[in-house]
């Protein structure tokens, strides 16, 4: 099936004056635009960038003495959990695969009236419609609502929001009003902020019924909006690490008042470099919080920065296997293909898929992500692209675009590989394999949400090689079929633990990306070497 000449037309795509006049950007509509100011991770990158040093970061030293007491405590098991025996609970966490770890674990609850949450809490979910908890839920929301520090471990679309917010929304009713000058009582920390503001449509949405403000202080938007809203007082600040240091070096706030301290995607924020800036956050707020640590993947980072700031001995809760895993409601395929081949399979790919659904496609390099969106709209392919270089408000029209359907293929570099909450991704297109299986899974992630099966297509060039050992270990285990390529190249690879580099770039093309329509050397689109 072709859009060339039908409701995908060729005129109606590939008119960059009707992108640029909806979008109010000009001739950016594609641009690159300059490094990680204002990036997807967090935005005022460039600020952070080689700043190792705690020292760099200059925040006020807190004063932790004679601090008033608070109650974190607010669980009350439910009747009819006391009454199942042990061997019941242990079958019903066989059944959900949740592997628990520390001192007097609660047992899990099965439904949203056992969780011990005030009617305010129960009405929401009511409304929301949403059946029984889930694994990360049932599991959770005891170990949370008992006031213990805890670490969460489950893949993306498991539910970990609500596992943490809800007793977030108790944690903070149980709390005095604040007072002129006072900072939040919850912090919630995300690495990108495509997360944050997911974050933060969940907040409004289950707190409005107890009036629980909150804001969303990110980078690559203006400061002003956000520091009126600090100003004004929220008991909670979703905050990307870059950012939050921002408004606290400039004392528009303060964390002297959090009592509740969320690490979210905590993997992906040491990834990204956030570490010293966590560190400094963190040395903000009072000791005797309560910190929730969540996390797709227990490397051993993540293992330290748990030891460093939850207090021992904390709770654990693992969903599946702590090994990495894919969804297995998603069918994962690949390409075994050159560079110059990739765009000619991704518009086979294309007709053959594309019925309408939603297809999220993702490249290594934001240079690289926009070549291949203005060839795809060239060819009438209803393709926008998304990624650190895009300001906010581009970012946010794309996404709308996407969500509504109206532009049904979106490029993204790893900034959309998290975060992002769209439940009828229909495909998932590797066009470039991503440097590690973490990400691999991360990216693959966003179809099959929410119960729905998806399909995940890679392309696999020779310069793969270094991954495919830990692809094939994802496939394993998700019983899906390990094609004997993939094994070629893991045992030639053999002894390598890490995702590849960046290397050179075969026929003049730039690094993984295959020049559109088979172009080559001096006529190939070029790319960066930088990702993201």
């Amino acid at each position: 099936m072709s859009y060339g000449n039908t409701g995908y037309g060729y005129s109606r795509y590939t008119d960059s004056s009707s992108y640029r006049d909806r979008t109010g950007i000009g001739s950016r509509a594609y641009g690159g635009g300059g490094g990680y100011g204002g990036g997807g991770y967090g935005g005022d990158r460039d600020r952070y960038r080689g700043r190792d040093s705690l020292d760099d970061i200059r925040l006020d030293k807190q004063d932790f003495s004679n601090l008033p007491p608070f109650e974190k405590n607010f669980y009350h098991e439910h009747p009819t959990v006391s009454a199942r025996s042990a061997e019941e609970v242990e079958m019903y966490r066989r059944m959900k695969q949740i592997h628990v770890s520390g001192e007097d674990v609660p047992k899990p609850v099965q439904t949203f009236a056992e969780a011990s949450f005030p009617s305010y809490v129960l009405s929401e979910v009511t409304k929301a419609g949403f059946r029984e908890p889930t694994s990360i839920q049932s599991q959770g929301w005891p170990m949370a609502l008992m006031g213990r520090d805890m670490v969460g471990l489950a893949e993306t679309g498991s539910g970990k929001t609500l596992a943490y917010l809800l007793p977030a929304i108790v944690h903070i009713n149980a709390r005095p009003y604040l007072q002129p000058g006072d900072g939040p009582i919850v912090l919630m920390l995300a690495p990108t902020r495509e997360l944050a503001v997911q974050i933060q449509v969940e907040c409004q949405k289950f707190g409005s019924s107890s009036k629980i403000k909150n804001t969303c202080v990110y980078g690559g938007s203006p400061k002003g909006p956000q520091i009126r809203e600090l100003k004004a007082g929220v008991e909670i600040v979703i905050a990307t690490p870059g950012r939050l240091i921002d408004m606290l070096e400039g004392r528009h706030t303060n964390l002297r008042r959090v009592t509740y301290l969320v690490l979210d995607e905590a993997d992906r924020m040491l990834d990204m470099g956030f570490e010293p800036q966590i560190r400094k956050i963190i040395a903000q707020i009072r000791p005797d919080r309560q910190t929730l640590l969540w996390s797709a993947t227990w490397p051993k980072d993540v293992q330290t920065i748990a030891r460093e700031f939850l207090k021992s001995p904390y709770q654990q809760v693992i969903i599946g296997s702590p090994d990495l895993k894919a969804n297995h409601n998603i069918t994962q395929h690949f390409e075994f293909i050159t560079d110059q081949e990739k765009y000619g399979k991704l518009q086979k790919l294309l007709e053959r898929e594309m019925d309408g659904n939603k297809i999220l496609i993702f490249c290594e390099t934001k240079r690289g992500c926009d070549a291949v969106t203005r060839q795809l709209r060239m060819d009438g392919w209803p393709a926008l692209s998304i990624h650190g270089d895009k300001s906010q408000q581009e970012r946010e029209w794309v996404l709308q675009e996407f969500k509504s359907g109206k532009n049904p293929v979106m490029l993204a570099t790893d900034v959309a590989a998290r975060g992002l909450d769209v439940k009828d991704i229909k495909c998932v297109c590797n066009y470039d394999m991503p440097a590690t299986a973490e990400d691999y899974v991360h990216r693959i992630g966003r179809t099959g949400r929410a119960g729905a099966h998806g399909i995940a297509m890679s392309f696999v060039t020779g310069n793969n090689g270094r991954i495919a050992r830990q692809v094939i270990n994802v496939l394993e285990e998700a019983k899906q079929i390990v094609p004997e390529q993939l094994r070629r190249m893991a045992t030639q690879c053999r002894g390598d633990s890490v995702g590849f580099r960046a290397r050179g770039r075969p026929g003049g093309g730039g690094g993984g990306y295959g020049a559109p329509r088979g172009r080559t050397g001096a006529n190939a689109v070029p790319v960066t070497s930088r990702r993201f």
